[in-house]
């Protein structure tokens, strides 16, 4: 007889403690193997594939998509028996594999049974013990297919049946799956209590917008405010109402909507933590300067064109200058460095883990190109591009977005020339980089048009003074005007 194990949601590490199921990658009857990824979640850093360390058959699910979870609260519950037993499953029985007989295998199942075997399982039972993506056996992922083990047969038969009862007294209008995909539309929904089921998508496919839904609940809210009609009509004598005087009607303010509140949790809630922190920890100061871009950009084509196609992926702008970055820190170290609040200490660190800004769908994330300082320009450039794709498809790991050292921001994208960034805490330092552009410009002694840049340099001012920062922002801006500058430590 198979067992059940109940898989809690793991420790995913980095001092995550909660994470937001945004979609269920297994349904209830689901076969799934060991380290098969069953959720996706969304933590503070990243969103995250979590795997089932056991193989067996999915008994039950908790928690909706967009719900919040805390570390240890229990995902789902595998029915995990001899390679017999669930190799003797098969497809099951038309018109069997509905939501409610899902619900009856877990009856019979028990939830007494999952809570007992959580964690350690006996000696028949198999699991990997790993929790996070790409630290798994290796096994095979099973096909997903719903079925219904015959060794449970007996057992559940008295459920099935009166679930099957329950079932056809339900409108078929009721039953099937809700063409919802965004979670905050569902948390919309139940917080209004508000069927889904009952409303018409305008999306593509009968998609049921978050739109749709406002317009629901305004519709709810209108009827609940509309005056309801008296039990019986009151007579009026003719000659009461010939006397009396017509009274103007008076319009009625419309009600004014109700404002937007927008949960600040996940990437957004960690973001507005830091960058609060940031403003209420560190004594920042910044300085500007504006610079002729033009021989950087002229060297970059030069090293674009050389070698003509098989010399690689062409060299961006960011790589350059984050290059040019660690060239400085290397010149000026203090603003590679941490403040230790408890010793009253100033860290001065080895390695330069040199994190960019970047701009996602799902807010702000910062990642992490690690030793930078050991990088050349190609080098830099092609791990900034991996980051950044997997920054865009939210495959960002918690690493990957942690123990930065010193932050380039290049907000030139947004088409502005300058800012006063907010340095990302621990650090002590921020480089920011505004657009290139065509610029009047004195050049040797001449009016001329030049590609010109604004960098500004947001520092803690407990790390270093203004000399210090000057020299490094001076410095950085030599070696963008005169790139053969860079030679000297190449």
């Amino acid at each position: 007889m198979p067992q059940v194990f109940e898989f809690k949601l793991p420790d995913l590490g980095e001092g995550l403690t909660e994470a937001e199921i945004v979609r269920w990658l297994v349904e209830v009857g689901d076969v799934v193997a060991i380290d098969q990824p069953v959720v996706e979640v969304e933590t503070a850093k990243a969103m995250v594939e979590v795997p089932c360390p056991y193989g067996g058959v999915v008994t039950a699910r908790f928690g909706e998509e967009g719900t919040e979870l805390p570390v240890g609260t229990p995902l789902l519950t595998v029915a995990v028996g001899s390679e017999g037993a669930l190799g003797s499953v098969g497809l099951a029985d038309s018109g069997s594999g509905s939501g409610a007989e899902a619900g009856a295998v877990v009856s019979a199942v028990g939830p007494g049974a999952g809570s007992g075997g959580s964690g350690s399982g006996s000696g028949e039972a198999e699991a990997s013990g790993n929790v996070l993506v790409g630290y798994g056996t290796g096994a095979p992922v099973a096909r997903r297919r719903r079925v219904r083990p015959e060794a449970m047969a007996a057992s559940v038969a008295a459920h099935v049946t009166a679930a099957a009862a329950v079932s056809a007294a339900v409108p078929d209008a009721v039953q099937g799956p809700v063409a919802v995909v965004s979670p905050l539309v569902r948390k919309l929904a139940r917080q209004h209590d508000l069927d889904l089921r009952q409303l018409a998508g305008s999306g593509p496919d009968g998609l049921i917008l978050r739109a749709d839904v406002e317009s629901a609940i305004r519709a709810l809210t209108e009827g609940a405010a509309a005056p309801a009609p008296t039990s019986a009509a009151v007579s009026v004598p003719e000659s009461v109402s010939a006397v009396q005087p017509s009274v103007p009607s008076v319009a009625q303010p419309a009600e004014s909507p109700a404002a937007e509140r927008i949960p600040l949790r996940g990437v957004r809630g960690a973001v507005a933590d830091k960058l609060a922190r940031s403003r209420r920890e560190i004594p920042d100061a910044t300085c500007w300067v504006d610079v002729d871009a033009t021989e950087l950009m002229a060297a970059r084509s030069a090293m674009n064109s050389a070698g003509g196609p098989a010399a690689g992926p062409k060299v961006s702008v960011l790589a350059l200058l984050a290059r040019i970055c660690t060239a400085a820190l290397a010149r000026f170290p203090e603003l590679n460095s941490t403040v230790d609040l408890e010793a009253r200490e100033i860290v001065r660190l080895p390695e330069v883990h040199l994190g960019f800004a970047a701009q996602t769908e799902r807010g702000l994330v910062v990642p992490v190109v690690r030793d930078a300082q050991a990088r050349n320009a190609d080098s830099i450039g092609a791990e900034i591009a991996r980051l950044t794709e997997a920054a865009r498809t939210g495959r960002l790991t918690p690493a990957e977005l942690t123990g930065g050292t010193f932050t380039l921001n290049n907000y030139g994208v947004f088409g502005v020339d300058g800012s006063t960034p907010i340095i990302n805490h621990p650090e002590a330092a921020m480089l920011g980089v505004g657009r290139i552009v065509p610029k009047p410009w004195v050049h040797e002694g001449e009016l001329a048009v030049r590609q010109v840049v604004q960098l500004s340099l947001t520092f803690d001012h407990r790390v270093c003074d203004g000399g210090t920062a000057g020299g490094f922002l001076r410095y950085v801006a030599d070696c963008v005007e005169q790139p053969a500058v860079l030679l000297r430590v190449l």
